[in-house]
């Protein structure tokens, strides 16, 4: 299921004193089974698009168009509950909107809502908490008796209950450890990669967005700036800091690198490895001269 943006728009209170537009001229297409980060620094209009993914808010100019459905400002597609079962939002710190007395029981009650039979709903739970790396005997158990680690994985597993053709992320990995935010990453890349699952990431963390999207969205004041894969995006790095956006440190190592010796070494290098195998080939070639 592919998403396709036209003139997106969309303004809050719109008609009123305190009229503020938050986009415009949004126009992007994520296809089907496909990594997109989208970037941008606080207040570029990230949230608000994230929210017109799977019809939260309704433009107030524009289209957008979800698999077969669609959403103008003239109109609501009628199968917004259909919209919302096929693009799952996953928002920061998804583990407090956990509510119910059993894992089982928050986990099934996304489906049952979608129109799930209980005996539907329960297969679909075991299969998710499988897909989120937790052992089904947590299912009877208490999500308040978890870790804070676990818990954020079972709002997870009740996201993807429903069977979503597209993940969206909203900062999934804020308030975990390093060690967490990595399981967490690799875990929804696992996904992606076994599952066919489309994956929409808004982050600021830049390593993320170089490691594990095919391409990056940058909005900048409401809009989109630039689009292009991690490499487009982050060859121009003098740019992205101009913007008050960060770039991977192994791209600001290499950077600072370059302008102290003068020279250009490779492309950038969107992980440490890289860098390490593109200077090991820079001193080589200076060696070989």
């Amino acid at each position: 299921m592919q998403i396709v943006t036209k003139d997106l728009e969309y303004v809050y209170q719109k008609g009123t004193p305190f009229e503020k537009r938050a986009l415009f001229h949004i126009n992007v297409t994520i296809p089907s089974h496909s990594y997109t980060a989208v970037i941008g620094h606080t207040g570029s209009g990230k949230s608000t698009f994230l929210q017109h993914l799977n019809g939260l808010l309704q433009p107030t100019g524009g289209k957008i168009q979800i698999g077969d459905m669609a959403v103008t400002s003239e109109k609501k597609e009628r199968g917004l509950k259909k919209i919302r079962q096929k693009v799952g939002i996953v928002f920061q710190f998804p583990e407090h909107q956990l509510f119910e007395e059993t894992v089982e029981k928050d986990i099934c009650f996304g489906p049952m809502n979608f129109g799930a039979t209980e005996e539907e709903a329960k297969r679909q739970a075991k299969t998710a908490i499988k897909l989120v790396g937790l052992p089904e005997e947590l299912l009877s158990q208490s999500p308040f008796d978890l870790s804070g680690g676990q818990m954020r994985r079972v709002a997870i597993a009740g996201v993807l209950a429903m069977n979503p053709d597209i993940l969206v992320l909203d900062e999934p990995t804020a308030g975990l450890d390093p060690r967490g935010r990595t399981e967490i990453m690799d875990m929804f890349y696992q996904l992606y990669q076994e599952k066919g699952i489309s994956i929409v990431l808004v982050t600021h963390s830049m390593e993320d967005a170089s490691k594990y999207a095919d391409s990056i969205i940058i909005m900048h004041q409401g809009t989109v700036y630039k689009k292009g894969t991690p490499k487009e995006i982050f060859s121009s790095p003098a740019e992205l800091i101009d913007l008050g956006l960060d770039v991977p440190e192994s791209v600001r190592f290499q950077l600072k690198l370059e302008n102290k010796i003068g020279k250009k070494i490779a492309e950038p290098s969107l992980s440490i490895d890289e860098l390490v195998e593109n200077l090991f080939a820079y001193i080589k070639r200076v060696n070989d001269k």
